[in-house]
């Protein structure tokens, strides 16, 4: 059905030329068209709705992006009457004007939730399209700033900001900086730019703008709610994390790096020696003959399968790093090369970083895989299926290097086989993170757990956890990590860790880094994932022969080890309570790391922490952030009654409380009776 806007604007000469559009109902969907512009808006979910907008033609179908490939069925409502059209699912309302100006409200009390917002009375409108050829525009969408709001999201940043209002962020993956395009509002709404491409999003308090460099077509969903039902929305639309392997949810050891089988064994039977708890261990970078050759040196891991049963007889799961780059070395590359199996470039060689590499005594200009492309995925899986999971049963990995690790970071000079670099690029992790998912399914695997360096909307889908990059080990980036676990949190990824005592550097024999390292551990073991790792000092020139110094619970002087002992045994015991968390992950969508207004949206003084959380629903930590710090004052939420975890002493919430932090205690709250085991 056409219908033309009935009601013709009155010119001005602030409005000399107005576009009065055209609606149509369209299969379900609401359709406005005026001066070669398509804007497109349909039910997707529960009060949800994606919405597309093209210049010169249709919206287009199949184009990469988050959402899963099927809309969950939903019923709407289309209205056009009077000039204007809308869309009703739910709770959420969609308006459309003449003109084709979109304004979302909530459908029980007409309420505005977010209004596109022209950048001039005259030119250009809320959606810009600036051509950059080849049927591809620079793409502006712009919102209207609401001074009361809070945003939190957009993936993994080292900012420190919780509440991300006022700040510009690039759209782009980077070692420890991750572009996951999601907001949840206080205003109560979650919106997904469903765009892959480069870009950035401004915060700003004269309105908010989403940028894509270059695409085809604006897309973007949004869902009305409350938080937590909005992160059920935004989950089910974009895919579910799978239930985490039991062994996940214990204790991994991991440092730069194990340099042979022996070393690794030994410090897995030093754990067991001693009795303490461990799950997993990793097996790091350059453990392989060439880079992209991905299997076990034998001249420093000669016998990977009785190093596996060993380990299996002890408890303790392998985990090993698999890199997406391939050297020039390697016996992959030239018949990747050949098949068109790696990124290419507009202009140069399939070149993408220098790198060390083995039997060569300066560094090689390495390629990376093309993840968008299915027969090179399917290449790379075969070749680690060939040389760690048939031999060795090997499943679990650690995906390193995955933003990808360019060097230059010239995003505009790539060509994927999905597309051009500025329009795909932040596509890579999640593919990356693809290629293992399927290839263990279609292996009968499973449990299916990769760790990433980097991800997009929807990694979580293929069993990705995250961990925060290659950061300081300081007590201000420990501070940081809270808002990163937390922003990633709320982008639709649960399964994330840190390198518990930070990466670049630290003494294991400095007392004011084992402080750090102390407190660090404590909130790693009340983390998603707890995993010690670092390049400790003394550190060695990046190379093939390269590791740090000792970075195992006892490395750090005898005040330190009982703590994390006792931190060690704490995640133990509550590993029953992690799954179940973890689980909740699993079938609701709800992040195991939450902000305090997840659980109270209604209480106002819950929105702006951004030094405690929740782990799972039972469980307030507070971390200590400072050095020195014996004490820690921490907000107790409205709604609930809170037991300190370690006195048994009780309090009301909706206050600020006290209490005593000694080095060996990290504050910890229990909600509403709850009962844990957290005092042994």
């Amino acid at each position: 059905m056409n219908q033309p806007a009935e009601i013709q604007p009155k010119v001005s000469l602030a409005q000399s030329s107005p576009t009065v559009g055209t609606f149509r109902e369209r299969d379900g969907a609401l359709e406005w068209s005026g001066r070669q512009e398509t804007v497109r808006i349909e039910a997707w979910g529960p009060d949800a709705v994606r919405v597309r907008a093209r210049l010169g033609g249709p919206v287009l179908e199949g184009l990469p992006g988050a959402l899963l490939a099927e809309a969950p069925a939903t019923e709407s409502t289309v209205k056009i009457e009077d000039g204007h059209g809308s869309l009703t699912v739910g709770a959420l309302t969609v308006e459309v004007g003449p003109e084709g100006q979109v304004r979302f409200v909530r459908t029980a009390d007409g309420g505005e939730l977010l209004a596109e917002d022209p950048a001039h009375f005259w030119w250009p409108g809320p959606r810009l399209y600036t051509a950059v050829g080849g049927g591809h525009h620079r793409l502006e969408q712009r919102f209207a700033a609401y001074d009361d709001e809070k945003l939190y999201g957009l993936g993994q940043h080292q900012h420190g900001r919780l509440d991300q209002k006022g700040l510009v962020v690039d759209l782009v993956q980077r070692n420890a900086e991750v572009a996951v395009p999601v907001l949840t509002s206080s205003r109560g709404y979650t919106l997904l730019w469903n765009n892959p491409a480069v870009g950035r999003v401004e915060l700003a308090h004269n309105g908010t703008r989403w940028v894509a460099d270059s695409a085809r077509q604006i897309d973007y969903w949004i869902t009305a709610g409350a938080p937590a039902d909005a992160q059920r929305r935004y989950s089910a639309v974009t895919g579910r994390t799978p239930m985490l392997p039991a062994w996940a949810a214990g204790f991994w050891q991991c440092k730069l790096r194990y340099r042979t089988q022996d070393e690794l064994l030994a410090v897995a039977r030093e754990y067991r020696r001693r009795g303490l708890p461990i799950d997993a261990i990793v097996c790091d970078f350059f453990h392989w003959t060439h880079l992209g050759e991905w299997k076990f040196d034998p001249a420093e891991w000669p016998d990977p399968a009785a190093m596996v049963r060993e380990l299996d007889e002890l408890g303790v799961k392998l985990v090993v790093s698999v890199w997406p780059s391939v050297s020039p070395l390697s016996e992959n590359h030239p018949v990747m090369e050949q098949r068109g199996y790696f990124i290419g470039t507009q202009y140069g060689p399939m070149a993408h970083a220098d790198w060390p590499d083995k039997e060569v005594a300066s560094t090689v200009q390495v390629a990376f895989y093309d993840t968008t492309n299915p027969e090179a995925r399917e290449f790379v899986w075969s070749k680690v299926k060939e040389n760690y999971l048939d031999p060795y049963g090997i499943t679990a990995f650690w995906l390193d290097a995955c933003e990808p690790e360019l060097k230059p970071g010239f995003p505009e000079n790539l060509r994927y086989w999905a597309g051009p670099g500025l329009e795909v690029g932040n596509l890579y992790p999640a593919e990356n993170a693809r290629a293992f998912d399927e290839g263990l399914r279609a292996a009968g695997v499973d449990e299916v757990i990769t760790l990433n360096r980097s991800a997009w909307a929807g990694s979580q889908r293929h069993g990705a956890a995250l961990w925060s990059g290659d950061i300081g080990t300081d007590f201000a980036t420990l501070r940081h990590q809270i808002a990163a676990g937390l922003n990633t949190g709320l982008s639709g990824i649960p399964w994330w860790n840190t390198d518990i005592g930070g990466f670049h550097g630290g003494d294991p024999d400095d007392p004011a880094y084992r402080e750090v390292l102390v407190r660090w551990f404590q909130f790693g073991a009340l983390s998603p994932l707890m995993r010690l790792h670092g390049f400790r000092d003394p550190g060695m020139p990046l190379g093939p022969d390269m590791t740090g110094g000792p970075n195992e619970v006892w490395s750090y002087g005898e005040e330190a080890y009982p703590i994390l002992e006792k931190y060690l045994r704490l995640r133990e015991r509550l590993k029953p309570y992690v799954l179940d968390v973890m689980r909740e992950a699993h079938e609701e969508g709800l992040p195991v790391m939450r902000p305090l207004f997840l659980e109270f949206p209604d209480d106002p003084a819950a929105w702006p922490v951004d030094d405690a959380y929740l782990f799972g629903r039972d469980l307030l930590v507070a971390p200590v952030l400072t050095a020195g710090a014996t004490v820690r004052t921490a907000y107790l939420p409205a709604g609930a009654g809170w037991t300190d975890a370690w006195t048994g002493e009780t309090y009301e919430g909706g206050r600020s409380v006290t209490v005593d932090a000694p080095l060996d205690r990290i504050p910890l709250f229990l909600r509403d009776g709850a009962r844990l085991p957290v005092a042994e």
